[in-house]
């Protein structure tokens, strides 16, 4: 029976070969002068870190493309929200969450550590990230990762969300929209890089699936790496491997939110991925907490 550790290297190998075809298409359309759609895929190993966090360096030695990609007109969105995984063993309550000072230098908006002690295992959280796009409501759910929530929860009551931009919509293969770097300024080759001055513990386990409705922490290739990037996945996330901690949902109200954003299309595209900021902005003017 494959291991866990085999079954990532698997999935990672076919997210790999499902890039070069992606890129040999994308490279055939120029050609034939059709107009090319941003493709949002993970790329992963030693190519580029495409879902990074505070502390996460990118590949990005291509310059930024200076025109807009077209709305994707043929965009294809699941309406079936994907169930929370669950852990087949219930965390310690309370547990102890192992919060670290981050000395990269990459905190652009430093702010407190949270409380990492007699952290509660149990119970949910209602959020809302109130923004430019319209209000999302998010669940967060304790019991999944402990520590992802108190952390969110200490930078949103620290105000530290306040006035960031989404920086990252992807379309295809990974449609999900990533937030939470407080640096971001719409440059695709330079935004992902900024967070909070610390790192996390990783608290995925290998139940967990991606897709519609599903909130989760963004994170390096490195351990522990996470921080107060996080990304949203509006519909499809085939193949991405159970590594990044759950610790939520967003409702049926910001689910509508985020669909609108897709089909607005990317600002600015990455050349190297087809990701980007989004064209219909969405930066976020408070974080309310009931």
């Amino acid at each position: 029976m494959a291991t866990n550790q085999q079954r990532r290297e698997a999935a990672k190998r076919k997210l790999e070969r499902q890039l070069e075809r992606r890129l040999e298409q994308q490279k055939r359309r120029r050609r034939i002068g059709a107009g090319v759609v941003g493709v949002a895929v993970l790329v992963v190993a030693g190519v580029v870190v495409w879902i990074v966090s505070a502390n996460g360096g990118e590949a990005t030695d291509t310059a930024a493309s200076s025109s807009a990609a077209p709305p994707p007109t043929d965009l294809q969105i699941p309406t079936e929200r994907t169930a929370l995984p669950k852990r087949t063993t219930a965390l310690p309550n309370p547990t102890t969450c192992d919060f670290k000072a981050d000395t990269t230098g990459k905190a652009p908006k430093k702010v407190n550590l949270p409380d990492g002690k007699n952290v509660a295992s149990t119970g949910t959280v209602n959020v809302t990230l109130k923004s430019t796009a319209g209000d999302i409501p998010l669940t967060l759910d304790r019991a999944l990762a402990p520590c992802a929530v108190q952390s969110f929860l200490s930078l949103a009551q620290q105000n530290f969300y306040n006035d960031t931009m989404c920086h990252r919509l992807g379309t295809e293969g990974l449609q999900m929209l990533q937030c939470g770097d407080p640096s971001a300024t719409g440059d695709p080759t330079q935004d992902g890089q900024g967070g909070p001055g610390y790192t996390m513990p990783d608290e995925a386990f290998p139940e967990i699936k991606y897709g519609r409705g599903i909130l989760a922490m963004a994170k390096t290739s490195a351990p522990n790496s996470g921080g107060s990037q996080f990304f949203m996945v509006y519909g499809n996330a085939d193949g991405l491997p159970a590594d990044y901690s759950v610790f939520g949902s967003i409702s049926d109200e910001g689910l509508k939110v985020l669909d609108a954003v897709a089909k607005a299309g990317i600002a600015n595209p990455n050349p190297q991925d087809g990701t980007g900021a989004p064209t219909k902005q969405v930066k976020f003017t408070g974080v309310t907490v009931s």
